[in-house]
Parts: structure tokens; C-alpha cells; sequence
């Protein structure tokens, strides 16, 4: 499917407390002492793989690409995290329900999903000065769709989300659409800000095998962040 079978598109936000009492504006608020974050971890998470290459992303641009003080940065981040929730639906409920921290690192929909869910004024969406591309994929899983006969239904419907119609849907579930008339339409809601892809770790094979494999660099961050709160 076309752009890398992605129908629509996401990015990583701030979701912060009514008035932003903290002032958070971008990544570097939130390795202040003064702040407490919330995020999921990105071992167990899929989308939060995305909040950690965005903040390293940041550090990386931040530092000219100084390993020690990118790992540094991380550690502060990971540091104000009082619990790495398994995935992003608990950590929603940390944010929003038990009232822990004062950010949670989110994606864009579903930050606006709970500001529709829970009141327009309850929260703010702070959008960082850098940020990632997300792309959720889209595909046919042939074997089962050719068993139970449903192949080229699967592969119609998919093909559909691409169309202006489906865009519209996609738009007003918080998506970003990637139909550019649609997209023009909805742009007051989904500000363009300076986004790197996954391309820019080069691809997720890489990015996975250097940042989430058992050793890799979220581990030898989060070992320092665990023997800091001992």
C-alpha cells in the first residue's frame, strides 16, 4: 500500500494539566527536578518506542550527537518517571485518573481523545520543538484472509482508507490524514511541527536492535535510572 502502508499518521506530544502549571514547553522541561512525567515502557509498549526515539531524537539534536550526554539526558527523563506502565492505556489511567505527574508523553490522537473524553478544559496538548513521524501500518494478513476467503475484500477495505472519505473518518479520530486536501482542512488541529522519521535510526530493524533488545540502549539507561533510586 502506498506511503509505506500508512494511511494515516501520529506524532508524540506533551499532554500536561489544565493551565500547564509547570510550564512545560518542550523536552528539556521535562528532566527538570520539579517535573514528574508519565510514559509507558517502551520495552512492553510498541507506541512508546516512538516517545523514546523522539526524546532521543531531541538529545541527539540537542548535543550533536554525544552519546554520553544524549544517555544523560535519558536518564534524567526516564529518572522522573515514577512508573513505567505497561502500555499506554495504563498510563492514561496513572495520568488521568490517579493524578501521578505532571506530563504524560502520549500520542497526538490519543491525547486528544482524552481531552474529548474527559473535558476540553481538564487538559492542554503541548507540542515539543521535535518530534517523530508515527505510522501506524496497514496490511492484508494473506493466510488467514485467504482461508476464510476474504482476501480481496481485506485488501479493498484497506485500499479504501486512502480515499477522501475514509480521510475525513480518520481525521476526526484524532488521526493525521494523509489525503493533502483533507489534511488542509483539519490543519488548525494537527499543527505541522519539525518531525524525523524512524528512517532517521535507520529504519526499525536497526532502531529495535540498537534501542529495545535485551542489552540495548533503553536497558543501559533505565539499569543507571533503577541504581539512582535505590
Amino acid at each position: 500500500f502506498p506511503l509505506n502502508s500508512a494511511p494515516y499518521n501520529s506524532t508524540i506530544v506533551f499532554l500536561v494539566r489544565k493551565g500547564n502549571p509547570k510550564g512545560i514547553k518542550d523536552w528539556d522541561d521535562l528532566v527538570r527536578n520539579d517535573v514528574k512525567i508519565v510514559t509507558p515502557n517502551p520495552k512492553t509498549s510498541g507506541g512508546a518506542r516512538y516517545n523514546h526515539l523522539a526524546a532521543y531524537a531531541y538529545a541527539a539534536a540537542k548535543f550533536d550527537g554525544d552519546e554520553d550526554k544524549i544517555r544523560e539526558f535519558l536518564v534524567k527523563l526516564y529518572a522522573n518517571a515514577p512508573v513505567l506502565d505497561a502500555g499506554a492505556r495504563g498510563s492514561a489511567n496513572t495520568f488521568i485518573r490517579r493524578g501521578i505527574g505532571d506530563a504524560m508523553i502520549a500520542w497526538e490522537n490519543e491525547a486528544y481523545l482524552s481531552k474529548a473524553r474527559l473535558g476540553e478544559d481538564e487538559f492542554e496538548i503541548i507540542y515539543p520543538s521535535l518530534s517523530i513521524l508515527a505510522q501506524p501500518p496497514v496490511a492484508v494478513l494473506s493466510k488467514n484472509a485467504t482461508v476464510n476467503g476474504n482476501a480481496q475484500l481485506a485488501r479493498e477495505y484497506l485500499a479504501r482508507l486512502y480515499l477522501p472519505d475514509a480521510q475525513e473518518i480518520i481525521a476526526k479520530n484524532f488521526f493525521r490524514p494523509t489525503d493533502e486536501n483533507v489534511a488542509k482542512k483539519y490543519e488548525k488541529i494537527f499543527p505541522r511541527i519539525n518531525l524525523i522519521s524512524i528512517d532517521s535510526f535507520g529504519g526499525w530493524d536497526a532502531a529495535q536492535k540498537r534501542h529495545f533488545s535485551d542489552g540495548g540502549e533503553f536497558d543501559k539507561i533505565y539499569e543507571i535510572v533503577a541504581k539512582g533510586k535505590k
